[in-house]
């Protein structure tokens, strides 16, 4: 049976109101160091209905990711994940944006675990996998040849973006089916002794990470690999969710990623990923990730926060607003 499609349910007026209120108090860009404030999303159509974002003149992909970059300076790029992308199309990123604009880039299945769809390939390798073989194959599933050639485009495919030093992080998001085993922990140890100069940043889906006879393990493995410990702001229901836990498990760096709080989608299977992340961040609630932020800023040389709950223009007013508070807060302290 199909899924009708439905509306989803707006923000209420009177949060949204405020929200815009914040987010103005940002500095154009949102950064006021060693805070960095961005979204996951550059090219969602919905920002260009109605001037929500971008104006009506500005309609290309250098246009919109120009005028992104008037905003912010820090912009996480999903496509990674989903497609092998060349370093012709990497490189125009990096031309269209300053020089000081960075990206964190989401990591391709073969790095993370998740199943890989065939029809994402490039030709050649799908020809290169059996025959018979299922439409996603997880990356263990694949032959060696298969998976190190994947691997090898993915960073040929991120050159001009190393090459520039423009690559914040690459963001490994572990399945939710990830859990905190030794053998998985030896996956971990394996990305970085395969690639020992790669920016990656961890991020936990299953809350096995962090449970506290654990965590301490956890976070000194991370830092013994010189890996980003990923932090982040998202529902903790009897079916999902990881606490928030501002840690910092690298000097260069630290990242926390803003998911909403929609907690009825959140413990729902069925719920649709728009579903999911349709949430506007009140500025209490802002507030309180103020406080992670300046926690996480006194080990990490630059903090990064990327909004994802990319519906209407929710991710820009949080990332704005966030913002606006930080800058608010080191100036009554005098910095």
């Amino acid at each position: 049976m199909r899924r009708v499609k439905t509306e989803l349910p707006a923000a209420p007026a009177e949060r949204y109101a405020a929200a815009r209120v914040l987010a103005e108090r940002a500095s154009l860009p949102a950064r006021s160091e060693p805070f960095w404030f961005g979204t996951a999303n550059w090219s969602d159509p919905a920002l260009s209905q109605d001037a929500l974002f971008y104006p009506s003149l500005v309609k290309t992909p250098e246009s919109r990711l120009r005028h992104y970059a008037e905003h912010f300076r820090v912009l996480e790029v999903d496509a990674t994940y989903y497609a092998l992308l060349s370093a012709d199309v990497v490189g125009r990123w990096a031309q269209w944006t300053p020089d000081d604009f960075r990206f964190s880039v989401k990591a391709h299945p073969v790095f993370s675990g998740h199943p890989i769809d065939r029809k994402r390939l490039p030709k050649e390798l799908d020809l290169a996998l059996p025959a018979a073989s299922d439409a996603r194959l997880y990356p263990k599933d694949l032959p060696p040849t298969v998976a190190r050639e994947i691997e090898q485009r993915y960073f040929a495919g991120l050159a001009p973006l190393i090459e520039s030093g423009r690559l914040a992080a690459i963001l490994v998001q572990f399945p939710p089916w990830f859990d905190a085993t030794r053998g998985n922990a030896r996956h971990i140890e394996g990305l970085r002794r395969r690639f020992p100069e790669a920016p990656f940043a961890i991020e936990f889906r299953h809350r096995s990470w962090l449970l506290p006879e654990r965590r301490e393990r956890v976070f000194a493995l991370l830092r013994a690999l010189e890996l980003v410990y990923v932090a982040v702001d998202e529902p903790v229901v009897e079916r999902a969710g990881v606490p928030l836990a501002p840690v910092v498990t690298c000097q260069r760096l630290a990242i926390l990623r803003c998911h909403g709080q929609n907690h009825a989608a959140w413990a729902n299977p069925r719920a649709s990923i728009a579903e999911r992340f349709n949430y506007l961040y009140a500025p209490a609630e802002l507030l309180v990730l103020a406080g992670a932020l300046e926690r996480m800023s006194q080990e990490a040389a630059e903090v990064h926060t990327v909004f994802s709950n990319c519906i209407r223009d929710y991710a820009l007013l949080g990332a704005k607003g966030l913002c606006g508070l930080m800058a608010d807060s080191f100036a009554r302290r005098g910095t």
